[in-house]
């Protein structure tokens, strides 16, 4: 794929800067207690970002997947005349996710760890798939719990921030899952280097 075009400003915020669009409830999602802050600095730079380039489609990838809501609700909210497309997490052969992370990762033992999350996830995910009828919902809890434990059998995590299984529109909690499915997420510190990742059930 070849680029005709590429945006790289020298700077996005002047000394002067003052106003910045703060989304309600992003920061007491699970990723957003975990980075406080945060989405108000997405959603600011990416409104910054349309603004400036003024795009008919704009890609963002599903790794993160509370900051794609946060995009295609900052799109809807604000009238943007702009498409989010959101594309699939690009993997690695083993499934781990790729990211800018994973270059941090120090050693041949951690990067063959971090395959723990891609594990944990599909073990959740098979579950889902092979003990949901579509007539009878799920309790959240035995996805977590199913992801947990496959977590907390690798030796090299060092801590688990948080697994959740939330609504795939919103990003908020679900206690039970419906034939619509759901979003199930992590994330863990793994030495001293902090992963996410995401399926879609």
């Amino acid at each position: 794929m070849g680029v005709d075009h590429l945006f790289c400003p020298s700077e996005m915020y002047n000394k002067s800067h003052k106003c910045f669009v703060d989304p309600i409830g992003f920061d007491n999602l699970r990723e957003g207690k975990a980075r406080p802050g945060h989405f108000r600095g997405v959603a600011t730079i990416v409104t910054k970002l349309f603004h400036i380039v003024q795009p008919t489609r704009a890609y963002f990838g599903q790794k993160d997947a509370a900051q794609c809501v946060l995009i295609q609700r900052l799109v809807a909210d604000l009238d943007m005349d702009v498409i989010v497309e959101i594309m699939p997490t690009v993997r690695e052969m083993d499934g781990l996710a790729m990211s800018s992370r994973n270059a941090y990762l120090s050693s041949k033992e951690e990067r063959e760890a971090a395959v723990v999350l891609f594990k944990s996830l599909s073990a959740a995910k098979e579950l889902y798939e092979g003990s949901f009828a579509g007539n009878l919902p799920m309790d959240s809890c035995i996805l977590v719990e199913t992801v947990m434990k496959v977590l907390e059998a690798e030796p090299l995590i060092k801590e688990i921030e948080y697994v959740s299984v939330d609504c795939k529109e919103t990003m908020e909690p679900l206690k039970e899952i419906g034939p619509e499915g759901a979003i199930i997420s992590l994330a863990v510190k793994l030495g001293n280097v902090r992963l996410i990742d995401n399926f879609i059930l």
